[in-house]
Parts: structure tokens; C-alpha cells; sequence
């Protein structure tokens, strides 16, 4: 960390006088066409849900409920009446540098590995054994694992969706917003490896800047530990790696906190000094430019040849190939995310033309408004990347794994995503206020060709980051400078909107149809200002709903099964009650307003663990008889939408239009 520290002052000089010179004179790339959203997940909640947890504690299985915020960290708890008390989650999981697999087979490979020169027998039992056919493990190579599991298939498969999506946005750790911080620190990692050694590209470059601290150092520590303390290591095979899985994440949380430490305090020590060197900066800016110059110059003499040399044979004649490697997945992606968005819209025209109401197109823009942040609507996007191969780039450049470029892919669409979503809105809302219900349907129609010929742009100007010189963007058949059309300063007014915030379309439109509905609701919540008048509760809108109501015999598809509330706060009445008294209500209350809870369900539930066994005992009979009465449910959820909007469901408006697609 003491070398770190030193490279991280010079190249936090070097990133301020970079930041400095940019805004004195200005430059860089093509203007986006499409709004950016400043804060799109505001009030938010990603997931919730149950699911089987396996507790190393008791080397039992238990049945948790998961909640993931905005943060996109996982907090688990015992149930879901402790999270909807405000209760502290049993922990919490950050997912940076974390792999989700779905397999026992796939995760003994990995764990295996974790101890060279101790390897399992052939048909050897792994140290646990899942609950079900559909495990889920969350696999780190120095932090802690953690394993769940799911009954069904369908279930596992969007489980998966989401919690790659926690690993996705917590890998991307480094925000683009501080021109200052973020290139001083990638450029410090970057020389740092390279003075040991290592020039390519790297997987765990993930998180925030503590968490890739801490991976550096056990890159280099692991080894020795490893080595150290593999001989001494006593028992069975399964007990070894247990025990050197729990000593290696002792050492990770050591190194963690004293990574953040130093590093807090080296950036602390930088921006101290920031303001007092910015002044030299502009100060001495010309004469700092001129040495620059004169210095590349007299490097460019001595090294020139060489390079040109090692361009010609090591580096052009595999330009297109590493283009077409990276262009064909990243290019179908991109056209993923425009065809799944023009679906939604589509959809939209479609019953616009049919109920030509701003409330019915209100309703629709609730569930595309959170659309990029959808992970199982996104999951068709982003598996277009999966297939990148780099073979045959990997060992010439230096390529750990294609990881790096996919996963930078995914986040660059859903940001895609969002743009064009909001940008819609904007511009739809704008024309909802002005025009008239009887050109609603045209309207919608103008603002979709309008967005998509903005889509189209921003997203050729997005994909040209994978290729910073333009020689290797303009090869054959993906040339995007070429697809890249200028719009010139296309929409002044446009850009006007972009200050304004994400539009609550529940409230604008479809909450003056309900106010009826909505007065009913306060009452039963109970919420009522100091005059006695009924106060709206503000819910907290979850973007997927796929949560799983407590207290039924048989884990049911958690991706199915919608309970009536979904957020916090919980009613005070109920927080009131004592503990048996608020699993009674929950149950109650649960089978009167969702009406999806099973008949068989009893007040009050029966043991985890005995259901548990009866699931083991039991699996086929309940895999014909509850999954297909599950199944077919699905497809009815757009006249459920109607039932429930009548019946006065406390579940906010985006989860009901989510549902249908889930």
C-alpha cells in the first residue's frame, strides 16, 4: 500500500491537470442525443423475496428472505415479517467479485482449485448437499460463499437474472462522474501490476476502490498464505478446503480494512493539496503543455521504430479479428436492447389505439419506466454477450478472460436503456400536457421514431469505447464512424428536459381515477395527518416483482406469487402487536387482500425444517401437482391487474405491470 500510495499522488497530479486543461479548452467526443437520468432508482427497491439458505453454523438449511435495495447489496433476514419491522438483517452481501453458479459440479471445479496439489477423488461427496435440484452460490475467490436454493427451475432461472445483476452493478464500483479520482486510481492499479509484472487485463478489477486494494494484495499475499498454511491443514478433504475457505476470508476482511484505511488517508493527503496545485496548474499551463510536448517528442524519436516495427508484425494484421471478436456479440446486444425497448413501445401503441386514455398510457409508462433496471426483461440483452470468445487473443495480449468486456458491455446497455427510456417519457409527458386525448395514439407514435433515431446514435457513439483508435473501428463491415450519422445539435429543447425528474405516471394520471380506492387504503393503513385527514403512504416501488408469501407448506415459485405488501413501512397497528400476534395477522391479512395464498396454508406455519424434509420426501408429487397450477396462472396476470386495481391492493402500480412479464 506504501507503493501504491506514491503512484497514486503522481497520477492524481497527472488526472487534475487532465481535468484542468479539459475544461479550460474543452473537446472531447460527440454530444449524447438522448437524456441522461440523474438519479434513476430514487425510492426504489431492485428484489425481494424467499429462498433455502444453507447456515455453515449448524450445517443447516433454512429459508431466508432476501431484499435488495438501490445499493444493489443483498440484506437477508429470518423472515419477511423482520425485515417489515425494520429489523437489522441478519447480514448483508456485497457481490463485488462474486460468480453466481447453478450447479454443485460447477462450484466443486472452482473450490477445488482453491488448494493446489489437494484434489478430491473421483466420485468423491461434496462437504454439503443441496436441498434441492436448483442451487444458487455466490463464489469469490478470496471472500466468503454463500449458497441458496430454489424448487423449481423457472424459479432458479430468474433468481439467476437478478443476482447476476447485483454482481454486474457492484463490479462496477468506479464512477465515470469524477474525472479526477477514478483515472488516478485505475491508472495507479494499472502501473502498479505492470511493475510486477503483470500487462493484461485483469477480473478482479472490481468494486470500489478498498475492495480492488484488497484484491490486489491478496493476488500477491494469496500465494504465500496458501503455501504457508496448506501443509498444516488437518482432516478430510471437504473439512481442508472448508477451513482454508474460512481462513482465507478471515485474511480478505483483515486486508480489506486496512486498505480503505490508507487508502482514505492517501486521499485525504491528495485533496488537500488539490486546491493549492490546480492554481499552479492554470498558472503554469502553457509552459507545462510546451515540456510535455518537448518530452514526447524526444521519446517519440528514441522509441518510434521499435513501435512501428512490433505494429506492423505483432499488432495489425490481428486488428480484425480482435474487431470481429468484440463487435459481433457487442453489436447484437446493443440491437437486443433497441428491439426490447420498441417491443415495450409497440405494446404500448397497440393499447393506446384500443383505450385511447392518458391513464391507460400512464399505466404502461409505470412498467417501462424501470425498464433497464429489470433484470429478467434485460437478461435477452444481456446473454448476447455471453458468447464473446477471445481464443487465440488471450494468450497474445494477454487476455485473463473475455469477463472484462462483457461485463462492461452489459452496464454500457442498460445505461443505454435508461437514456431512451427517459428520454421518452420526457418528451410523451410533455405531449400528453398539450395535446388532446384524440391524437394520443399519434403522439405516442411520434415520440417512439423520434427516441429510436436517438437510440440508433448514441448507442454507435457508445460501442466506439471499445476502441479508443479509430484505425480499429473502421475495419470491413463494422465501421462505426460510418454508422455513427451526426445529428447536428439536434434538439435544443431537448435538452431542457433533462433537469427535470423521473415522472411519477401513478400519481399524475392513474391516482386521479383511484382517489376513491386511495382514501380506502389510507384508512386501512391507518395513516392520518395531525387534522384528521387520510395521509397517501409513500411506498417504496420495487422494480421486479417476484417475492414469496411466508407460511405455505411447500416453498412456492417466488417468482410467481405476489404478496400485497412489498415495502416499508409496515403498519403501525401491526408493529404494536407482539410476535404471535403479527405472524397471525401477516397470514390473515395476506389470504384476505393478495388472495393467492395457498388454502392449505395454516395460521400458523409449520417448521422450516420439516418442510424442508417433506419437500425432499415429496418432490415429485408436488413437481406434478403445484408447478403446473403455478404455470398456468401466469398467463392471466393482465385481468389479475384489473381484479386487484378494483379490489383496492396496497401493491404499488409498477409491480402489478411488471408481473405480466415475469
Amino acid at each position: 500500500m506504501v507503493e501504491f500510495g506514491h503512484l497514486y499522488e503522481k497520477q492524481y497530479a497527472v488526472a487534475l491537470f487532465n481535468k484542468v486543461r479539459f475544461d479550460i479548452e474543452g473537446g472531447g467526443g460527440p454530444q449524447p442525443q438522448l437524456l441522461h437520468r440523474k438519479n434513476p432508482l430514487e425510492n426504489k427497491s431492485i428484489f425481494s423475496g424467499s429462498l433455502f439458505q444453507y447456515l455453515e453454523e449448524n450445517k443447516k438449511w433454512r429459508n431466508r428472505f432476501l431484499f435488495v435495495p438501490d445499493s444493489y447489496n443483498i440484506n437477508y433476514y429470518d423472515s419477511k415479517a423482520a425485515h417489515d419491522r425494520r429489523l437489522h438483517p441478519k447480514g448483508t452481501i456485497n457481490c463485488a467479485g462474486y460468480k453466481v453458479l447453478t450447479s454443485m459440479e460447477q462450484y466443486m471445479d472452482l473450490f477445488s482449485n482453491s488448494l493446489p496439489g489437494i484434489k478430491a477423488k473421483v466420485g468423491s461427496s461434496p462437504f454439503l448437499k443441496c436441498a434441492t435440484q436448483f442451487p444458487l452460490i455466490l463464489w469469490h475467490p478470496y471472500a466468503r460463499h454463500y449458497y441458496f436454493c430454489v424448487v423449481t427451475e423457472n424459479e432458479q432461472q430468474k433468481w439467476l437474472a437478478v443476482l447476476q445483476d447485483c454482481v454486474r452493478h457492484a463490479n462496477d464500483g468506479l464512477s465515470e462522474e469524477n474525472k479526477v479520482q477514478t483515472p488516478a486510481f485505475t491508472d495507479a492499479v494499472r502501473l502498479y501490476r505492470q511493475a510486477k509484472g503483470h500487462y493484461g487485463t485483469w477480473d478482479m478489477m472490481c468494486g470500489v476502490p478498498s475492495q480492488i486494494l484488497s484484491n490486489l494484495v491478496m493476488e500477491d499475499a494469496l500465494p504465500e498464505l496458501r503455501e504457508l498454511i496448506s501443509p498444516r491443514l488437518k482432516g478430510k478433504l471437504h473439512e481442508r478446503q472448508r477451513n482454508w475457505m474460512l481462513i482465507s476470508n478471515a485474511v480478505y476482511s483483515l486486508v480489506q480494512g486496512q486498505c480503505q484505511a490508507q487508502y482514505e488517508a492517501v486521499l485525504q493527503k491528495c485533496e488537500a493539496a488539490c486546491s493549492s496545485l490546480e492554481a499552479s496548474i492554470r498558472t503554469d499551463m502553457d509552459q507545462i503543455i510546451t515540456s510535455k510536448e518537448h518530452v514526447t517528442n524526444k521519446i517519440r524519436e528514441v522509441v518510434l521504430p521499435k513501435a512501428e516495427k512490433l505494429l506492423k508484425v505483432s499488432i495489425q494484421p490481428y486488428i480484425s479479428s480482435i474487431l470481429d471478436a468484440l463487435m459481433e456479440p457487442t453489436s447484437r446486444g446493443f440491437s437486443e436492447v433497441r428491439n426490447v425497448f420498441f417491443k415495450e413501445l409497440v405494446d404500448m401503441s397497440k393499447n393506446t389505439l384500443n383505450e385511447g386514455t392518458k391513464e391507460t398510457v400512464a399505466q404502461h409508462m409505470e412498467k417501462i419506466s424501470m425498464l433497464a433496471f429489470h433484470p429478467v426483461k434485460m437478461q435477452s440483452c444481456y446473454e448476447k454477450m455471453e458468447p464473446l470468445s477471445l481464443e487465440g487473443l488471450q494468450q497474445r495480449f494477454d487476455v485473463s478472460s473475455p469477463s472484462v468486456f462483457v461485463q462492461r458491455a452489459q452496464i454500457l446497455m442498460r445505461e443505454q436503456m435508461d437514456h431512451a427510456v427517459y428520454t421518452f417519457e420526457q418528451i410523451l409527458y410533455q405531449s400528453l400536457e398539450s395535446q388532446c386525448t384524440e391524437d394520443l395514439c399519434k403522439s405516442v407514435q411520434r415520440c417512439q421514431d423520434r427516441v429510436i433515431k436517438k437510440f440508433d446514435y448514441d448507442s454507435s457513439t457508445v460501442r466506439k469505447r471499445f476502441f479508443p483508435v479509430k484505425e480499429a473501428a473502421v475495419q470491413r463491415r463494422h465501421n462505426l464512424y460510418r454508422d455513427s450519422i451526426v445529428l447536428s445539435n439536434s434538439d435544443p429543447s431537448l435538452h431542457l428536459l433533462g433537469e427535470n425528474p423521473s415522472i411519477d405516471w401513478a400519481g399524475e394520471y392513474v391516482g386521479t381515477q383511484e382517489e376513491v380506492d386511495g382514501a380506502e387504503k389510507d384508512s386501512e393503513c391507518g395513516g392520518k395527518d395531525e387534522g384528521g385527514a387520510p395521509q397517501k403512504r409513500r411506498r417504496m416501488k420495487q422494480v421486479v416483482s417476484m417475492i414469496q408469501e411466508e407460511g405455505s407448506p411447500v416453498l412456492p415459485e417466488s417468482c410467481m406469487e405476489v404478496p400485497r405488501v412489498n415495502d416499508i413501512p409496515e403498519e403501525e397497528e401491526e408493529e404494536e402487536e407482539d410476535g404471535d400476534g403479527k405472524e397471525n395477522s401477516d397470514g390473515k391479512g395476506s389470504a384476505d387482500q393478495n388472495g393467492s395464498a395457498s388454502p392449505r396454508a395454516s395460521e400458523n406455519p409449520p417448521d422450516l425444517s420439516d418442510v424442508l424434509k417433506e419437500e425432499e420426501a415429496k418432490s415429485e408429487e408436488q413437481g406434478k401437482e403445484e408447478v403446473p397450477q403455478k404455470v398456468e396462472s401466469a398467463p392471466k396476470s393482465a385481468s389479475i391487474v384489473e381484479e386487484k386495481g378494483k379490489g383496492g391492493d396496497n401493491m404499488p402500480m409498477v409491480e402489478e405491470h411488471l408481473r405480466s412479464d415475469l
